[in-house]
């Protein structure tokens, strides 16, 4: 009897996510699942797709990314199709619009993601119905930000511990949010709403994920300059005594002082794993950040751009040294001026991104920021770089084990078990692409570029980018444990 199916993919090469070598071989799709993975000739399809001389990975799973609005603002999510995205982690670094209910107060980091007018959501089965009536192309999960917590319970008297009766509420809204479908707990403790939690509000909360159960902790740690290590050494041991899967964010040594300690980071991770605790991190394959433009960020940077800047919108796409020079001002003064105001540091050595990005625990995350005016091009190239300057023309690392880090151990970090491999059952999510022409074209001058050499992506069985444009599918889901 001859087997059917909605779309085959014949002679691919695969690369399956869980860092095995390639293989040729055609892909079944039937409905939102891979149905069939083998020799497929004497199947029928109603789309055949030529894949000769084309790898057929899982989509790409962006596990650091801020896009908890851009899929309701933008959800051809086209940033993210583009380059083979199809799941995202939204509400990292301690930022999340849900659960949110302020009226007042609303700090930076917050106003990276958009304005108070935005956040909605006073609980995250508020965010789930406001997906379900405008699903975005892509799947989401979503993390609690502890910053937003913190400026729901305390409002705006952040500079201080939570008292006991605020950390009982922050506890209590992070319950309710798990077991509405949030997958775990981020904070930001490098922010001003967060800086002064100390570690023992961290753990409180943290255990609350071990109570719900297999819930995540992702941390923004403390400090990624000069105290990395003691930042470092306090995640581990929060992670460690709540008994929870730990990740570090975007791991980086910043600032010219500390380049080259990644050799010191990860020798502790190393030890901290060998030692049995939970923990892994993410990395952008760039050494430039961006974030909030602060004044206690600027002093550490090779030099800082801005990209937005409310009360000064003349000075987006300027360098701050230019503006200290016409304004006589030092660079904190000139932060304080343009606040609030995002910016792009670049403050981060090559030899330590490597190192890092090559870790056998480092995923791929982007950090991009959508909708923000000028933005790093990390929100569009992210995962076409790895695979074209890390992979093929520097080859830090093997194809295999790059699209490992973007899929298979992604999905398996973050409990999402449907997806990250290529097998029949599997979820859907696939991305053809050339692997001798794949590359980021998006640059610091022209950040919205989109890559070139992805072909094909679909989410749950939808084609949502062929042929270099979006296809207007809104197949994505809601990641829910």
């Amino acid at each position: 009897m001859t087997e059917r199916c909605h779309l085959i993919f014949e002679g691919a090469t695969v690369v399956d996510g869980t860092g095995a070598s390639a293989f040729v071989a055609d892909v079944a799709v039937e409905g939102d699942r891979i149905a069939a993975v083998g020799d497929l000739a004497e199947w029928t399809a109603d789309e055949r797709i030529d894949a000769r001389g084309r790898v057929l990975s899982p989509g790409f799973i962006d596990v650091h990314t801020h896009d908890d609005l851009a899929v309701f603002k933008s959800p051809d999510m086209c940033c993210k199709v583009s380059q083979g995205v199809t799941s995202v982690i939204a509400g990292n670094c301690g930022i999340s619009v849900a659960p949110f209910a302020s009226g007042g107060p609303f700090p930076a980091p917050l106003t990276l993601l958009g304005g108070l007018h935005d956040f909605t959501y006073p609980t995250v089965a508020a965010y789930r119905a406001d997906w379900d009536r405008t699903p975005s192309s892509i799947n989401l999960a979503l993390l609690v930000g502890h910053s937003s917590l913190r400026v729901t319970a305390m409002g705006d008297d952040l500079d201080r511990p939570a008292s006991d009766d605020e950390a009982a509420a922050m506890a209590d809204a992070l319950r309710q949010a798990l077991l509405e479908g949030a997958i775990g707990f981020s904070t930001g403790l490098d922010y001003p709403p967060a800086s002064k939690a100390p570690e023992e509000e961290i753990i409180a909360l943290a255990r609350v994920l071990a109570e719900v159960g297999g819930r995540i902790y992702t941390s923004h740690i403390r400090d990624e300059g000069d105290q990395v290590i003691e930042a470092l050494e306090e995640a581990i041991h929060t992670g460690g005594t709540a008994r929870v899967r730990t990740v570090v964010s975007h791991h980086k040594c910043s600032g010219p002082k500390n380049y080259g300690r990644s050799v010191e980071t990860l020798s502790l991770l190393n030890k901290a794993m060998a030692s049995g605790t939970d923990i892994a991190l993410d990395v952008y394959p760039y050494t430039a950040s961006s974030t909030s433009l602060l004044p206690k960020y600027v002093a550490d940077a090779d030099q800082v751009l801005i990209t937005h800047s409310e009360p000064h919108p003349e000075a987006a796409g300027r360098q701050l040294s230019d503006l200290c020079a016409e304004w006589n001002l030092s660079p904190e003064a000139v932060a304080e001026k343009l606040h609030p105001a995002a910016a792009i540091y670049f403050q981060m050595d090559e030899g330590d991104l490597v190192r890092i990005m090559a870790h056998p625990a480092a995923m791929i995350g982007s950090d991009g920021l959508p909708g923000m005016p000028n933005p790093h091009p990390r929100l569009w190239g992210t995962f076409p770089r790895v695979l074209g300057r890390y992979v093929r023309e520097k080859k830090t690392l093997g194809l295999e084990q790059a699209i490992h880090k973007m899929t298979g151990l992604s999905a398996r970090t973050f409990g999402l078990e449907e997806r990250g491999q290529i097998a029949a059952g599997m979820a859907a999510d696939l991305v053809l692409f050339n692997p001798e022409t794949v590359l980021d074209v998006a640059d610091y001058d022209d950040p919205e570029r989109p890559s070139r050499g992805i072909e094909a992506v679909f989410v749950n069985g939808s084609a949502v980018w062929r042929d270099g444009a979006a296809c207007g599918n809104r197949p994505g889901r809601f990641l829910a444990p």
